[in-house]
């Protein structure tokens, strides 16, 4: 039965904080802000509200339809956690050592769309940490994270140029090597957390 009692007292500040920052490693849209930059100096501008709004929505509907598409395939979010570590891992050294395992072949060109909602913002690496991260987590903390990524990304979007003056390419590049090391750490967490109640399943 629904409650909103229930619902508040499941909130919790430190899990909204871990699940924000998680979030916030994988969608990297400060380490994103050249590309957009770059987009538009290609004539190919980004419509920030419109480009928050199908990110968000895309997120929160996978965030629900994706237990049921495990369900379908006879996964389980143990076993989806998993395998999610292992792609926050490779996430993770992309970051720390600047090379390209996730490429972008698509046919598609719209700059909105494509790359910006998929998959800068709701990529495979988002749609992984949000299920990898139902583990673990409250689901109205993860959403809460989520929602507060969203509005930070709409103001990045909003304002990629003023982003590049005030937070410089240094910046920007140190936090991004900051962020490889904590994803780094998040996919072993998720791993051995996720690998012992799988085996303790199937035992």
């Amino acid at each position: 039965m629904f409650s909103f009692d229930y619902i508040f007292s499941r909130i919790d500040p430190l899990q909204i904080a871990s699940a924000f920052i998680v979030l916030f490693a994988v969608i990297d849209v400060l380490g994103s802000t050249p590309i957009f930059l770059s987009l538009k100096n290609r004539g190919r501008a980004v419509n920030a509200c419109q480009a928050t709004l199908i990110s968000t929505t895309l997120l929160i509907a996978f965030f629900f339809a994706g237990d049921a598409m495990l369900r379908l395939f006879s996964v389980d979010v143990e076993s989806f956690a998993v395998a999610g570590s292992l792609v926050i891992f490779l996430m993770s050294l992309e970051m720390l050592l600047d090379v390209e395992i996730f490429k972008n072949n698509g046919p598609i060109k719209e700059a909105t769309l494509i790359p910006v909602v998929f998959p800068l913002i709701a990529g495979p690496g988002s749609f992984t940490t949000l299920l990898s991260l139902r583990a673990e987590y409250a689901q109205v903390n993860i959403l809460i994270g989520l929602l507060l990524n969203m509005a930070f990304v709409y103001v990045v979007l909003k304002a990629t140029e003023r982003v590049e003056r005030v937070i410089s390419k240094a910046a920007i590049y140190l936090l991004r090597k900051f962020f490889g090391i904590i994803l780094l750490a998040i996919s072993v967490r998720l791993f051995t957390a996720n690998l012992s109640a799988l085996l303790a399943n199937l035992g």
